[in-house]
């Protein structure tokens, strides 16, 4: 046997390890934030439209920046498109939970219950984020020297826990804001018809912003009407499809996901 074939290849397990480590806050964020209930709607078609409506709107908005003049700096462009990020986790966290327990409560029995056992899915996701981005501010406000003060005073101790969650935190966090914001904060976990009810209200919501905002581009008035419109339109639209292919397909209507009918979809 020779030399080569007696010594083990570890340099793609390190390159494996590093990319695993390097991905882990990512992959942490996809399992916290990602709808993962068993026995949920699965349904490619619906999958397939919101993605092509995702792109459709990724290429018209590059489309829109790359034609027209920008009124601001590509900077402040950037920074309005990560505010505008946050604006809409903002909303989800005060509209999801009001529509998730108007939705519980408007259910009857024994729909109410399963509903109940649901909500560990979107409590969790709600929790997972509100406590990773209290606890990035705590590090970034001085909090190395408490742990420092807790560990017994050694200072490397407290540097190393601080730096060790900013590594993790900040992309943890931008994921959990991008994948919260995509999938409602799980509330697809609670009910399949949850996620298009919800959605136009955040579309809506973000039109007002927008629109009190004024556009990035200098763009004609007919232009900047469509791409102001075109959202919170295309997404309405998506959403009442996937409530119509809900019914029609899998027999999953708002009255029976409430108990009040004669069947019930849990």
């Amino acid at each position: 046997m020779s030399i080569a074939a007696r010594t083990p290849h570890t340099g793609g397990t390190r390159t494996a390890g590093c990319l695993r480590l390097l991905t882990f806050p990512f992959r942490t964020a996809h399992r916290l934030f990602r709808p993962n209930r068993y026995d949920r709607i699965r349904d490619p078609a619906i999958t397939a439209a919101q993605v092509a409506r995702t792109a459709v709107g990724g290429v018209a908005t590059v489309w829109l920046i790359r034609s027209y003049p920008l009124q601001e700096s590509a900077a402040d462009v950037a920074k309005d498109q990560v505010l505008e990020l946050l604006l809409s986790a903002g909303v989800l966290i005060v509209a999801g939970p009001v529509a998730v327990a108007c939705f519980v409560l408007s259910a009857r029995p024994p729909a109410r219950a399963v509903y109940v056992r649901r909500l560990s899915g979107p409590a969790g996701a709600f929790a997972a984020l509100l406590g990773s981005a209290a606890a990035l501010w705590f590090l970034l406000l001085g909090g190395a020297a408490q742990v420092t003060e807790t560990a017994g005073g050694v200072p490397f101790v407290g540097v190393l826990a601080s730096m060790a969650g900013v590594v993790f935190g900040v992309p943890f966090i931008a994921a959990a804001v991008v994948l919260s914001v995509h999938y409602s904060f799980r509330v697809g976990d609670v009910c399949e018809v949850l996620p298009p009810l919800l959605s136009p209200v955040l579309v809506w919501s973000l039109f007002v912003f927008q629109a009190l905002d004024g556009s990035p581009v200098a763009a004609p008035q007919a232009v900047e009407a469509l791409f102001a419109t075109g959202p919170p339109l295309s997404v309405s639209l998506l959403s009442a499809w996937e409530l119509q292919r809900l019914r029609t397909r899998h027999r999953l209507t708002i009255r029976r996901a409430l108990g009040r009918s004669s069947a019930l979809a849990s």
